[in-house]
This record gives C-alpha cells, structure tokens and sequence, in this order.
C-alpha cells in the first residue's frame, strides 16, 4: 500500500506577461475615480468624491483578486516523476552564473 507513493514535481509557469492586461485594465479604473473624484471636488462635494474612489476601489478589489487567483492556479503543473529519475531546478544553477562587470 504505502509502495506505490509517487513524487510531484510542481511547477509555477506564470509570468508578469500573463498577468500585464489585469494590471492595465485595473489603474484605467483606479485612474478614471481618481479623475470623478477630482471633478467631484471641485463641485464641492468632497464627502461625495471620498466615497466615490473608496467605492471604486472596494468593489474592484474582489474582482482583481479574484482574476489573479484564477490566473495564477492556471498556470501550476503538477506531474508525477519517475522513481529514477533525477530532479534539476528549472532555472539553472545560480552559482553558476557570471556576475554582471561594469565598462566604462
């Protein structure tokens, strides 16, 4: 029973790309309640103009969340690895890199 215990290998595949048309589309709206804040304050309304970014961002907050949970569970691979064979780290091996040298 206990011998047929395989190992996972987990792997994250998101990068900023995935995620870059949530990131735009959520400062456009923070953006446009900024701008009906301002034309509110400028009516003299500066209770109304409070409200109305703290509305924006607390109904808005749920859904970019909810969009980058989604995202992010879309991109995680979880597949079974043969007993012998050897685990490697994806990105390489650190030490094994050059250091970066400055010209002048």
């Amino acid at each position: 029973m206990i011998n047929n215990i395989q190992k996972y290998r987990f792997v994250c595949t998101l990068t900023f790309g995935d995620i870059y048309g949530q990131i735009i589309v959520w400062l456009i709206t923070i953006t446009i309640s900024l701008a009906s804040a301002l034309a509110l304050m400028g009516a003299r309304r500066p209770v109304y103009a409070l409200a109305a970014v703290g509305l924006v961002v607390l109904l808005s907050l749920p859904f970019l969340l909810f969009a980058f949970v989604t995202t992010l569970l879309n991109h995680i691979e979880l597949s079974p690895v043969e007993a012998g064979t050897k685990m490697q780290p994806i990105s390489g091996n650190v030490s094994q890199q050059k250091p970066v040298e400055a010209t002048s």
